[in-house]
């Protein structure tokens, strides 16, 4: 009698396709969570003055830097309570899990279409350079942005 793997390819992905749906109510969850300390205090007030003048501002330009300065005290709270920021973490990215880059991914996506003249390869190059982010880990951001047409 010869062996058939269909019984033990079968039960494979059954068990990926459940993992794989761990992951995606993961990313889920987080979604109808992202970015909640903003619409209430200490953030909100702070985020209600300064996300208009954002809009007009160039993403990493001297103007929006001091901007962040303004917001910091909002900033500090909102990093301390969002994990999908570098800032939340000791270590930047190199604290972060998968499930926290993807979510990153998507905020700077998103944070750039507030920018008159915002782009995600802009972004990706910017926050290399500020967060320190090894070149392997960009290359790998860059890549998930180009697949999902986001580049």
């Amino acid at each position: 009698m010869t062996y058939d793997s269909r019984e033990d390819t079968n039960a494979h992905i059954e068990r990926v396709d459940d993992l794989l749906i761990e992951v995606s109510s993961e990313l889920s969850r987080r979604a109808s969570q992202h970015d909640a300390s903003k619409v209430r205090g200490p953030e909100k007030p702070i985020f209600d003055r300064v996300t208009p003048l954002l809009k007009g501002m160039t993403y990493g330009s001297d103007e929006y830097k001091a901007s962040l300065a303004e917001m910091k005290p909002a900033l500090d709270h909102h990093y301390a309570y969002n994990q999908h920021h570098p800032e939340h973490h000791e270590d930047g990215v190199s604290d972060m899990t998968l499930i926290d880059l993807i979510e990153m991914l998507a905020d700077w996506k998103a944070a750039g279409e507030r920018h008159a003249d915002g782009s995600m390869q802009r972004s990706l190059e910017i926050n290399e350079k500020r967060f320190g982010i090894p070149e392997p880990l960009i290359r790998l951001l860059r890549q998930t942005a180009d697949a999902l047409g986001w580049l």
